[in-house]
C-alpha cells in the first residue's frame, strides 16, 4: 500500500497527542509534597537520634558499662538471710537444737533422753556475710571490664560516623536524582522543538513524514527517561528517610555543603586516630589482661565471713536462743586437672590473634586512605572531562540545529546530536556526585566525618 498523506497525517495527529499530553499524577510516582526537607546537618542529627543500628550499638555499649558493675561485684561483701526449717529426732542433732534454742535442762542430760530424743522443731533464723579480702581474678576481671567498656565507646562513635556517612551518601543521592529530573525535563524540551521544527519544515514542504515519527519516538523517549528519573527521585527520598530512621519519604532542603580537601599526610595522620581502630588497640591491651586472669587461678583467695543466728521451736523468726561466729579463710586450688594451664594457654594464643588483627587493621586503614585519595584525584579529574565534554556536545547540538534549519543535514544527525548533549548532561550531574562522594568518602576513611560535617553529638 502507498503511504499518502491521507494517510499519515491522522497517524502523526494520534502520536503527537501521545506524547503531548502530560502524564496523570499517579505515573510520575505519586504525591511527594508531604515529604519531610531537611539540611544536612539537620538529616545528621535526626539520623544520631532515631537510627536503629545505632540505638542497637549504644545499647551494646551501656550493656558494657553495666559488665563494670558487676566485676566489681565480687569485690564487694554479700550479705544474705535465711530462714530454715528443721525437724528431727537424730540424738546429735536434737541435742544441738535445743542447745542453740537454750533450752536444755537437767532431764536433757538422762541417758534415755539422749539416746532416744522426742523428734523436736527448729526455726533458724542466720544472717550472714563474707567479705572478699584478696582475689585476684576479681581484680583483673573489673579492669578487664573498663578497657572493654572503654573500646565499646570508641567502637559506638566509630559507628555514628558510619551513620553520618550513610546519611550523606543518601543527601547526595536525593540531590543527585533531582538533578537527573531536572536534566530529563530539559531534554524532555529539546525534544519538543525538535518536533516542532520537523512539522514545520513538513508543512512548508522541506521535510518527510519519517522526520516527524522520527522526532516523535524520540519525545516519547524523554518522557519515558523522565518517568524513571522520577522514580529513582523517589526511592532516592525514601533511602534517606530510611537512613534517618524514618519510614516516611525525606527531602534535601538545600545543596549539600562541599567538604573540604586538605593534604593527603594531613588524613594519614588523622587516620591513626580513627575510632575503630582505637578500640581494636584497647582490645588489644586487654587481651594481654586476660593472660593474667588465667594466671590468676593460680593464687589463693582470702576473705572474712560472719553471722549472726537465732533459732526457736516454734515461731519463724523467733528468737528463744541466738548466737554469732566471725571467721577468715584462705581458699588455694592446688589441683584442677590442667584447667589452668590450658586456660593460660588458650589466653596467649588469643592475645597474639588480637595483635595480629590490630596489625592487620592498621594496613586496612591505610589502604583505606590511599584508596580514597586516588578515587578524589579521579573523580576531580573527571568531572573537569565532564564539563569540558557538555561544552563541546552543547557547540555540536547548536551547529547540527542550524543545519537542520538551513535544511543542510537529515534529521538523523540532528537527534544524534541531541542524544550525546543529553549523554554529556547526565555524565556531568553523575561525575559531580562522584566527586562529593570521594571526599566525603575521603573524611570517612580518616574518621573526621563528624568534624567536618560540623555535627555536635547529641
Amino acid at each position: 500500500m502507498k503511504i499518502t498523506p491521507q494517510i499519515v497525517k491522522p497517524v502523526l495527529v494520534g502520536v503527537a497527542l501521545f506524547v503531548l499530553l502530560p502524564f496523570p499524577p499517579a505515573m510520575a510516582g505519586g504525591d511527594e509534597s508531604a515529604a519531610l526537607r531537611l539540611t544536612l546537618s539537620e538529616a545528621v542529627r535526626t539520623a544520631l537520634r532515631n537510627n536503629d543500628e545505632l540505638k542497637a550499638e549504644m545499647n551494646a555499649r551501656f550493656a558494657k558499662q553495666d559488665d563494670i558493675g558487676l566485676s566489681r561485684s565480687y569485690l564487694l561483701p554479700r550479705v544474705s538471710l535465711e530462714e530454715r526449717y528443721l525437724r528431727t529426732n537424730s540424738p546429735a542433732y536434737a541435742f544441738m537444737t535445743k542447745l542453740g534454742q537454750e533450752r536444755i535442762g537437767s532431764a536433757d542430760f538422762v541417758p534415755e533422753s539422749l539416746n532416744h530424743p522426742a523428734a523436736i522443731s527448729d526455726f533458724q533464723t542466720a544472717l550472714a556475710f563474707e567479705q572478699p579480702l584478696f582475689l585476684r581474678k576479681a581484680s583483673i576481671g573489673l579492669e578487664m571490664s573498663k578497657l572493654e567498656a572503654a573500646a565499646a565507646d570508641e567502637a559506638l562513635y566509630r559507628k555514628k560516623e558510619e551513620v553520618a556517612f550513610g546519611v550523606l551518601q543518601a543527601y547526595l543521592m536525593v540531590g543527585t536524582a533531582g538533578a537527573y529530573t531536572e536534566v530529563t525535563q530539559k531534554a524532555l524540551e529539546d525534544a519538543l522543538e525538535h518536533q516542532r521544527l520537523a512539522q514545520a519544515r513538513y508543512e512548508a514542504g522541506l521535510g518527510l513524514y519519517s522526520d516527524i515519527l522520527r522526532a516523535a519516538t524520540a519525545v516519547a523517549e524523554a518522557r519515558q527517561r523522565q518517568v524513571s528519573a522520577a522514580k529513582n527521585h523517589a526511592v532516592a527520598k525514601r533511602m534517606l528517610g530510611l537512613a534517618t530512621g524514618s519510614a516516611e519519604m525525606v527531602d534535601v532542603a538545600q545543596r549539600p555543603p562541599d567538604l573540604p580537601l586538605r593534604s593527603l599526610e594531613d588524613y594519614r595522620q588523622q587516620a591513626l586516630a580513627r575510632k575503630d581502630l582505637k578500640a581494636m588497640e584497647l582490645r588489644r591491651a586487654n587481651s594481654g589482661n586476660g593472660i593474667r586472669l588465667a594466671e590468676a587461678g593460680y593464687f589463693p583467695s582470702l576473705g572474712l565471713g560472719g553471722s549472726y543466728q537465732l533459732n526457736d521451736h516454734n515461731t519463724p523468726l523467733g528468737g528463744e536462743g541466738d548466737g554469732w561466729q566471725l571467721s577468715a579463710f584462705l581458699r588455694w586450688e592446688l589441683f584442677d586437672g590442667t584447667r589452668r594451664s590450658h586456660e593460660r594457654s588458650k589466653a596467649k594464643h588469643q592475645s597474639l590473634e588480637a595483635e595480629a588483627q590490630l596489625e592487620g587493621m592498621k594496613k586496612r586503614v591505610s589502604f583505606q586512605v590511599e584508596e580514597a585519595w586516588l578515587r578524589v584525584d579521579e573523580a576531580r579529574k573527571n568531572l573537569e572531562l565532564a564539563r569540558e565534554s557538555l561544552k563541546t556536545a552543547e557547540e555540536g547540538s547548536r551547529l547540527v540545529r542550524v543545519r537542520y534549519e538551513g535544511a543542510l543535514s537529515p534529521i538523523v544527525d540532528l537527534l544524534g546530536a541531541q542524544v550525546s548533549f543529553d549523554h554529556a548532561r547526565v555524565n556531568l550531574v553523575a561525575r559531580e556526585n562522584d566527586y562529593k562522594l570521594a571526599v566525603a568518602q575521603m573524611s570517612y576513611a580518616s574518621g573526621t566525618i563528624l568534624r567536618e560535617l560540623q555535627v555536635e553529638e547529641p
